[in-house]
């Protein structure tokens, strides 16, 4: 694991003012990597820095960026990034080295160079061709497995292998996209003929997820190495992987999740790159006493020691009356990507052991990130516990599961003593009929 660099220096300030505010999600620190698009103007490679959105084609074309750094801009030309990720991870840091000198509070201002945030349109940072979502949450397998499956809650592969569902890749869509409820069959009344039902999802739910995004793949038949798979991954965002409760519940068995996941996965559109999450680097979750080691395939030192991430995750929620009231919206969970139980190096590693081929720009979710405590359960379907006991809003309004209208919101924030703390934007939806 590369050590922090100058880029992390926490005494940096950038000529970009509104990066200097306490609370900043993308101070000079950070510089995530996205798609937007000026007003009535084509998709382009961007770098967040403030409020503000770096044109790093600009950048290149007026000669600011060179060597390795501009052969990454020139490979991110067009609406999406799927060609920079596929270059050597050394390209990325020698551009990130790069835009950090250029927007430095010491370097001359290039303020042409910029779009304000606002008024731009953010985009899927990729072409996602391949979306597979994890299970590594032990605390939301263990949960949720009581209320959805409650002979076998955790299953006996779970401590052994990273479980994993292939997911809808041509549904994946970035934040402040509509969620429509989907419709499905759901199982059969008590009491009824034994017919399933069909219609609209009545147990809409969020899922607090994180996912991360594939650099350089592999060839079918040639795994990755747990040792190298940590640096296989560009970077990560926010994932609300939403799911139809009822649907699921009826569908899982015996192939797990189908329609009632498929409809939709949300996610934040900036990619906080691996570089910039080097400072938050923590141990992989310390297992039990008893818990067994992982095979051989799935450990490397290394990765032990610092293959987690210690972001700070909460969900906002906010319903249609709450906004037409003036309220803003509420926090309703909290939890922290420590309480993974597979890393995300493991989970490259175990997905390419078979010998599939991982693609440049790939998209994986880590699964459902609850913690140990009742309000780190991270779905409704655990907070609720089945939506048997509903959360109650500060406006009176209670929820057991997701109601038309309802906006769902994720932020995210990394903290560590004698560094500066960095964020992920928003990952937004809102649910429509």
């Amino acid at each position: 694991m590369t050590a922090c660099d100058e880029t992390h220096d926490p005494r940096r300030r950038s000529w970009v003012a509104t990066a200097n505010r306490d609370g900043a999600d993308f101070p000079i620190q950070n510089l995530p990597f996205g798609v937007f698009s000026p007003a009535g103007r084509a998709p382009r490679f961007g770098i967040a820095i403030g409020d503000s959105i770096l044109d790093v084609g600009a950048a290149h074309a007026a000669g600011l960026l060179i060597g390795a750094a501009a052969e990454g801009a020139e490979a991110a030309q067009g609406g999406a990034l799927n060609a920079l990720f596929a270059l050597p991870a050394s390209v990325r840091t020698e551009l990130r080295r790069q835009v950090v000198a250029l927007l430095d509070a010491a370097a001359p201002p290039r303020p042409e160079l910029l779009h304000d945030g606002a008024a731009c349109r953010l985009h899927l940072p990729t072409e996602v061709r391949n979306y597979t979502d994890f299970f590594a949450g032990i605390h939301h397998a263990r949960a949720a497995g009581a209320l959805l499956a409650p002979d076998n809650p955790l299953p006996s592969n779970y401590k052994w292998v990273p479980i994993a569902y292939h997911g809808r890749a041509s549904s994946v869509r970035a934040s402040g996209s509509e969620v429509r409820r989907p419709q499905g069959q759901r199982a059969p009344r008590s009491g009824g003929d034994g017919r399933p039902g069909f219609g609209p999802s009545q147990l809409l739910d969020l899922e607090l997820e994180m996912g991360f995004y594939i650099g350089p793949g592999n060839d079918l038949g040639d795994p990755i190495p747990v040792a190298e798979a940590g640096e296989r991954i560009v970077g990560f965002c926010l994932l609300n992987d939403w799911s139809a409760r009822d649907i699921q519940r009826w569908e899982m068995v015996p192939l797990g999740p189908f329609l009632s996941k498929s409809f939709s996965t949300t996610v934040s559109p900036w990619v906080v790159t691996s570089d910039a999450l080097r400072p938050f680097r923590v141990p992989a979750m310390v297992r039990p006493e008893g818990d067994p080691a992982p095979l051989d395939h799935l450990l490397d030192g290394a990765d032990q020691e610092a293959g987690g991430l210690d972001v700070e995750l909460t969900v906002w929620l906010s319903t249609a009356r709450m906004r037409a009231e003036g309220q803003g919206p509420t926090v309703i969970i909290t939890s922290n990507a420590q309480y993974l139980y597979w890393t995300p190096a493991q989970m490259v590693a175990h997905h390419s052991s078979g010998g599939c081929n991982l693609l440049p720009g790939d998209l994986l979710g880590t699964g459902t990130i609850s913690g140990p405590t009742r309000a780190q359960l991270s779905s409704l379907l655990e907070l609720t516990m089945g939506g048997r006991e509903p959360v109650t809003l500060p406006n009176g309004e209670q929820r057991g599961f997701l109601a038309d209208g309802d906006e769902v919101t994720f932020t995210a924030r990394c903290r560590r003593d004698g560094f500066v703390p960095i964020g992920f934007g928003a990952c937004t939806g809102t649910i429509v009929p």
